[in-house]
């Protein structure tokens, strides 16, 4: 997509994105009881489970339930000649009983299992009680690695970890509700094809409405709120969206919808294929590729990155297992690298993907947003921002026979030139770009880009979609004959699905900017429809 700003992961806290990454990144640790903003009492894990005195059991309810009581409950079902974990065998135990069972399968005593179902409450699922146990475990190894003499964190920073994790587990669970309303994404997410699928055919019959110059091309995240794609296809003439995870073009997952009136048939991807594993992508990496990451490609590629807080935590706490840590740190260790796209790049050490891989994964060309100023943190977040070379070029390559001459572009949101990128490697000339970017940055990215590639047509720049009124546009088509493309991506800050601050879809104030894509594109072929 272009010149939008993907949402990155937030809650509904009144803190600034900075604090709140080293907030996310922050272990418990031990610390007293707390209150959260709701009110409602919470104690810090590390307090629990490190300092729980070790010969008294801690009373689990009012009743009569104590860790003793649990222990000798396991002992004698673990002692049973014939027990398993199914129902059948089960069935006459209480909900605590088979939750301490559960746990305790999974590698925790019954001391911590029981005082952990406790600070948790009757209600507690097995997810958040292991969240509870997982954290408690790696604040105290990090406690243990840390001198004596370092400073321990503050606690607002543990009161607004806890709080933060039962709001992120609250909104998950009702964004996944209320989307799964709307939008169901193919399986496997190919759209009208991809390279690796070439056998099967598809067909589509686009609205009338659709038909005609110029071709558009438009695109935004597939995981959008609910209602979101109904409204883009309703305005863009009814066609139908494709949506297409770049994973099966590239070693990183990207799920986007497209909607586009590029005719289907006679596609071809780009040349030299893309690898498509982390390791092909990344070969360094494989010596150090512990057995338990099983991952093959990387999440979707966003505008922020890992702190290095948190890869060094990460690291202490691998650091205190001799061999293969268990399962529950792995749990943790490989949550936080999906999250984070952490890649390994020494024994039991994590990082985060350098902005020069990010640019290989996307398809650009090496330090094509290098130099001229642009600081680390710009260029991940125009990276982030982008389309994905493969997958867009992959759709746009039906145009190479349809204009041998070259072709007259309208990019609108134009990022670092995702489009002028995927035409200028499909061999497709680039007669006229007229390029709308409110990015300073951006575009003196794709300016750069124009004249290191020798790029003999003329490229036009202007900072604002709101600039181009129907005056303008006139002025446009008749000064360079017409725009055989227009394409675009409007932001999607109100529409990703970890923007929790303001996902208020369409009607967000940046996405909103949606409609002036519409706007451009229907004046458009308005004014060539006339001309004809």
């Amino acid at each position: 997509m272009g010149g939008n700003a993907s949402g990155e992961e937030s809650d509904n806290i009144d803190w600034d994105t900075e604090d709140e990454l080293e907030i996310q990144n922050f272990p418990l640790s031990s610390c007293s009881t707390l209150t959260n903003p709701g009110g409602e009492a919470i104690v810090c894990a590390g307090e629990a489970l490190e300092n729980s005195p070790p010969q008294q059991k801690p009373v689990i309810d009012s009743d009569h339930s104590s860790s003793d009581y649990y222990e000798n409950f396991l002992d004698e079902i673990s002692d049973s000649d014939s027990w398993s974990e199914d129902e059948e065998n089960t069935e006459s135990l209480s909900d605590k009983e088979k939750t301490l069972l559960s746990l305790a399968k999974m590698g925790y005593t019954v001391e911590e299992a029981s005082i952990a179902m406790d600070r948790c409450g009757p209600d507690a699922s097995i997810d958040e009680i292991t969240d509870f146990l997982c954290a408690a475990q790696m604040a105290k190894a990090a406690d243990y690695l840390l001198p004596d003499d370092e400073p321990k964190p503050k606690r607002k920073f543990f009161e607004r970890e806890l709080w933060k994790r039962k709001k992120q587990r609250r909104y998950e669970k009702r964004m996944m509700s209320e989307d799964s309303e709307t939008i169901r994404l193919p399986k496997p997410m190919i759209g009208f094809g991809v390279p690796m699928e070439s056998s099967q055919t598809f067909h589509r019959t686009l609205p009338e409405a659709a038909m005609g110059p110029p071709y558009f091309y438009y695109e935004n995240v597939a995981l959008a709120p609910k209602g979101v794609w109904d409204t883009i296809k309703r305005f863009l003439y009814d066609v139908e969206p494709e949506f297409v995870d770049s994973k099966y073009f590239c070693a990183a997952a990207r799920k986007r919808g497209y909607v586009h009136n590029l005719p289907i048939d006679n596609r071809f991807p780009l040349l030299p294929l893309p690898p498509l594993t982390i390791h092909e992508a990344l070969p360094l990496t494989r010596k150090w590729w512990p057995s338990w990451d099983t991952r093959t490609k990387l999440n979707c590629l966003q505008t922020c990155i890992g702190s290095a807080k948190l890869t060094d935590r990460i690291r202490k706490a691998l650091e205190d297992w001799d061999g293969e840590p268990p399962l529950r740190v792995q749990k943790y260790v490989l949550d936080e690298c999906r999250k984070w796209n952490l890649v390994w790049v020494g024994r039991n050490k994590l990082a985060p993907l350098e902005a020069d891989e990010v640019e290989m994964l996307l398809g650009f060309p090496r330090n094509h947003t290098r130099g001229g100023g642009i600081s680390r943190t710009d260029r991940y977040k125009s990276l982030g921002n982008s389309f994905q070379i493969d997958t867009v070029a992959y759709h746009l390559s039906v145009l190479k026979d349809l204009y041998p001459g070259g072709i007259n572009l309208l990019s609108l949101f134009s990022g670092i030139g995702g489009a002028e990128v995927s035409l200028h490697r499909l061999g497709i000339p680039l007669k006229t770009v007229v390029s709308v970017e409110i990015s300073e940055v951006n575009r003196n990215i794709v300016r750069g880009w124009w004249e290191q590639t020798n790029q003999k047509g003329n490229l036009i720049d202007f900072t604002d979609v709101q600039q181009l009124d129907g005056d303008r546009i006139e002025q446009l088509i008749h000064s360079v004959g017409g725009f055989d493309l227009v394409i675009g991506g409007s932001p999607c800050n109100n529409l990703a699905g970890s923007n929790r601050h303001h996902r208020d879809g369409l009607e967000g104030k940046e996405s909103a900017l949606f409609y002036d894509y519409f706007r451009i594109l229907d004046l458009v072929k308005c004014i060539m429809g006339r001309q004809q």
